[in-house]
């Protein structure tokens, strides 16, 4: 039901303390409307109800176990929120002169410093309002430094065949060609192709580590050598920081320049198209490119750098920097963690994948790289692939997705990374407890039980939801949201 079949003519949602009258005085009367707006006329108890009614149709990491690949939906703290929304940070004027802005400023500061040294890069930049625009960020420098010593002929980056999907749209976008690297069946960045592929022409390498297959790249200082004596430089898309966190920095395994999802690794509000941040981070040669505004600290007081401080910077990406409630949230949170707890981030999250991926194959399912084969374990994630209950109950992945959200739990993410067939790509993050793992390997085995028996069950789901199975190709192209009262 939408909040207009509520509505009833006349009736007022009146404040219990009015606030005072703005006033109009000031505005052209060519702004002012002529009529009044089409608005529910409902009262605040009504108001509150339907929006609290929507709230709990959703699926969310307040409600459910959230187990999206690559994606780390874990849990926000509250205290994090509390924090980020006292009045001096929450109603400070964007354009609020930095005399008058320090202590956000120093907030701003120290998270570059602490980026810093969790990621192993000399400097950061708060300013990328999401994981792709700080991807778009990243590339964009590469671009700028070798144009800056005149090599124009580096036009192509190359991208592992397990990468996530926006990192090939993603040098499309700066300008390059894309140039797919083969991954091993173990997992591992094809050496031999790699070392194949590079010439004058190579500009860098895009690359998650740990992949999106779950496993850390093993021969990580080689694939930066090869990159490097090339004369290109290395990427590392920041997806996966969750797993290593205050265990090994990408800057000490070669990686010249890093965008990192604070959304995900510092546990900020994630989803639902933002807000968001991907904060970046460089090596000393990359420095002078850097997105703007940033930070720095001169004697006892803080100023943001500009175009006069920095004009090889490639730019602006927003009105201001960043997402500020965002990036208050992730200070907060590393600095309720400290030193010590960002690595128990990434033992426990480990812990959590590891411990799913042995129960996953005790249960029978079949995973995409047998790690326990290799003497190697799963990162944060770890893959199966359904593409034996496909064959044998004519059931797919989404089919087992699908039917999770009747059982009470979101899916995993699903038909990523491609290569995989019937994909379920999961990640249990740090924050949940063994019962909620127990829990969703229960409803997955109950699942695979019913598509031996009843597949009708699973074609059909969700069926306990207020919308059931959706034609997605449909409602991508010919997508309607438009009310009609």
């Amino acid at each position: 039901m939408l909040i207009f079949e509520h509505s009833s003519s006349g009736r007022k949602g009146a404040p219990q303390a009015p606030a005072e009258k703005a006033s109009i005085a000031a505005i052209a009367d060519n702004l002012l409307r002529k009529k009044s707006a089409r608005l529910p006329e409902v009262s605040e108890l009504q108001a509150v109800r339907h929006y609290t009614i929507l709230s709990q149709k959703n699926f969310s990491i307040d409600t459910e176990f959230y187990p999206l690949g690559s994606c780390t939906m874990k849990y926000n703290p509250r205290a994090c929120n509390s924090l980020a929304m006292l009045p001096g940070f929450l109603n400070a004027h964007p354009l609020t002169p930095d005399a008058q802005n320090q202590g956000f400023l120093a907030c701003m500061y120290e998270l570059q410093t602490m980026l810093c040294e969790a990621t192993g890069m000399d400097a950061f930049s708060l300013a990328p309002m999401a994981g792709t625009q700080g991807e778009f960020a990243g590339v964009a420098m590469i671009d700028a430094y070798h144009k800056s010593r005149g090599d124009t002929a580096r036009k192509e980056i190359l991208i592992p065949s397990a990468a996530h999907g926006t990192n090939p749209a993603t040098a499309v976008m700066c300008g390059f060609t894309v140039r797919e690297i083969p991954v091993a069946e173990n997992g591992d960045v094809d050496i031999d192709a790699l070392e194949q592929s590079v010439g004058p022409q190579t500009a860098g390498l895009m690359l998650t580590n740990p992949s999106t297959l779950g496993v850390f790249e093993r021969k990580i200082e080689k694939i930066a050598q090869i990159i490097h004596q090339a004369g290109g430089l290395l990427y590392y898309d920041g997806a996966n920081l969750n797993a290593i966190l205050g265990k090994i920095r990408p800057g000490d395994m070669g990686f010249d320049v890093i965008h990192s999802n604070l959304h995900k690794t510092f546990s900020t509000p994630h989803g639902g198209g933002g807000p968001g941040s991907g904060a970046v981070g460089v090596g000393e040669r990359l420095k002078p490119f850097l997105p703007l505004p940033t930070v720095t600290k001169e004697n006892d007081s803080y100023r943001y750098l500009t175009e006069q401080d920095c004009p090889d910077s490639i730019g602006r990406l927003s009105a201001f920097m960043g997402n500020p409630g965002v990036l208050l949230r992730a200070y907060i949170y590393m600095r309720f963690l400290g030193r010590e707890g960002m690595v128990r981030v990434a033992e426990f999250a480990t812990l959590n994948a590891n411990y799913m991926m042995v129960e996953a194959k005790r249960r029978g399912f079949t995973l995409a790289i047998d790690l326990a084969d290799d003497q190697r374990r799963a990162s944060h994630e770890f893959i199966i692939t359904l593409k034996n209950e496909a064959r044998d109950f004519h059931v797919s992945a989404m089919d087992f997705a699908k039917r999770l959200l009747d059982l009470g739990y979101h899916a995993p993410t699903t038909y990523f990374p491609l290569l995989v067939p019937e994909c379920l790509l999961i990640e249990p993050t740090e924050s949940e407890a063994k019962e909620a793992l127990d829990g969703f390997m229960d409803a997955l085995e109950q699942i695979r039980g019913e598509a031996e028996s009843q597949p009708e069950l699973l074609h059909d789901a969700p069926q306990t939801l207020p919308v059931k199975r959706l034609d997605e190709v449909r409602a991508a192209k010919q997508l309607d949201l438009a009310f009609k009262g």
